[in-house]
C-alpha cells in the first residue's frame, strides 16, 4: 500500500480493536469496579466478558471486527500490487501463502511446537483469519461486485438453511448438539475447544467468508474517486449500510440467532453492520476532517497487529507488570490494586509497541 494511499483511520480502527485484545476490556472492567450496583458500570462490565451461547456483547464483536477491518485494506493492497507489476498469478499466489501463514501461526499459537499432536487445538483464532481471508480474497479478485454479493447471499442464507434443516435435535442451535460441531467432529483433527465443538472449526469458518468479503466492498467503496463520492457521501453511505445490516442482523435473529460460537449469518450482519458504522466514525473525523493526531495512539497498535497478538504468548508482559506495578497494588484497596495492575499491563505493552513503531518494526504476514 503507498504512503499517501493509506488510510489513518483504518489503521487507527484496526488498533482501536487491537487495544482490546492487549488488555482494554480488563481495564475497563477495574474501572467499572471503582463504581459497584451501578447500572451503567455493571452493564458495560458485562460486555467485556463474552456471552455463553446466544447474544452479543462488544467483547464478542473484536475478533470478527478484526477480520472485516483485515478485509478493508484488501482492495488497498491488490491496487498497490497491480501499480508494481504483479501478475495475476503472482497476486493468487500471495494470497494463499498469507493464508496458510496464519493458519500455522495460530497452530503454533495453540502450542504446535510442543509435538504433543493428539492434544494440539488446530482451529485456531488466527487460522479463520487466515481461510476466510483466503478464500474471500480469492473471489474478490477472481470475480465482479455483483457476483460475490450473490454469493454472499447464497453462504449466508446457505448457512441457516442447512444449521436449521438438517436435522439433530428439537433445537438445531442448542450447545450440546448442531452441525457445527457434527461436522468437526468427523473431519477437524486435534482437540476441539469445546469438546463437542470448536468455536473457530472448518464449517462455522463459511459464513466468516462473507465477513472479511463485506470489508472488501467497504475497501472498494472507500477507494473510490473523490469526484464520485465526496468523503461526506461515503461516510452518509456506509452508515446506511451499516445501520441496514444491524436490522437485518437483529431481525433475522427472531428465527436465526446471533451467536459467535456458532458464527451464524445474523452475527455476520450485526457485527459487520455495528463495524462499519463505527469504521464511517473512524474515517470521517481522520480522513475526512482530517483531526488525526489523537489517532495516533491507536495507529502505533494497529499498525503491528499481529505482533501484539503473538507476543503476550510469548513475552512475559504479566512479569514485568508484576515486577514494576505489584508493590504499589499490595499496598492499596483491593479494587483500586486491579486497577493498576490493568493499567499496568495495558501500558506496557503499549510501549513495546511504540519501540517498535519509532525503530520502524512491523511483522507483516
Amino acid at each position: 500500500m503507498e504512503k499517501n494511499e493509506r488510510l489513518k483511520s483504518l489503521d487507527a480502527f484496526r488498533g482501536f480493536d487491537m487495544c482490546f485484545i492487549m488488555g482494554m476490556g480488563g481495564l475497563i472492567t477495574a474501572i467499572c469496579a471503582l463504581f459497584p450496583q451501578n447500572g451503567v458500570t455493571d452493564w458495560l462490565a458485562g460486555q467485556m466478558e463474552h456471552v455463553q451461547w446466544h447474544g452479543l456483547a462488544i467483547e464478542d464483536m473484536i475478533f470478527p471486527t478484526f477480520l472485516f477491518i483485515a478485509g478493508i485494506s484488501f482492495p488497498f493492497s491488490i491496487a498497490n500490487q497491480k501499480a508494481h507489476g504483479k501478475t495475476t498469478g503472482q497476486i493468487y499466489g500471495k494470497i494463499v501463502r498469507r493464508g496458510l501463514v496464519l493458519v500455522l501461526l495460530g497452530a503454533i499459537y495453540n502450542g504446535l511446537l510442543r509435538l504433543n499432536f493428539p492434544d494440539v487445538r488446530f482451529a485456531s483464532v488466527l487460522g479463520r483469519i487466515g481461510l476466510a481471508w483466503m478464500f474471500a480474497a480469492l473471489l474478490y479478485v477472481t470475480f465482479k461486485t455483483r457476483v460475490n454479493i450473490a454469493v454472499s447471499v447464497v453462504i449466508l442464507v446457505g448457512y441457516w438453511l442447512l444449521m436449521w434443516l438438517v436435522p439433530h435435535s428439537s433445537d438445531p442451535y442448542s450447545f450440546d448438539d448442531n452441525l457445527v460441531g457434527a461436522i468437526d467432529r468427523v473431519i477437524l483433527p486435534g482437540r476441539l475447544h469445546e469438546k463437542t465443538f470448536d468455536p473457530e472449526g472448518l464449517f462455522s469458518t463459511i459464513p466468516a467468508i462473507v465477513t472479511a468479503l463485506l470489508g472488501m466492498f467497504t475497501g472498494q467503496f472507500v477507494k473510490l474517486s473523490s469526484e464520485k463520492f465526496s468523503g461526506d457521501r461515503k461516510t452518509l453511505y456506509m452508515t446506511i449500510a451499516g445501520v441496514a445490516l444491524i436490522i437485518i442482523g437483529f431481525a433475522w435473529s427472531c428465527a436465526f440467532p446471533i451467536n459467535k460460537k456458532l458464527w451464524t449469518s445474523t452475527f455476520v450482519c450485526a457485527v459487520a453492520g455495528i463495524s462499519l458504522v463505527v469504521f464511517a466514525l473512524f474515517y470521517y473525523i481522520i480522513d475526512v476532517k482530517g483531526s488525526s493526531r489523537w489517532s495516533f495512539f491507536f495507529r502505533v497498535v494497529g499498525m503491528n497487529s499481529i505482533t501484539i497478538y503473538l507476543a503476550q504468548s510469548i513475552i512475559g508482559f504479566n512479569h514485568a507488570n508484576n515486577f514494576i506495578f505489584k508493590g504499589i497494588a499490595d499496598k492499596l484497596p483491593e479494587a483500586w490494586g486491579h486497577l493498576v495492575l490493568a493499567a499496568g499491563y495495558f501500558a506496557i505493552c503499549w510501549l513495546f509497541l511504540y519501540f517498535l513503531y519509532k525503530k520502524k518494526v512491523f511483522l507483516k504476514v
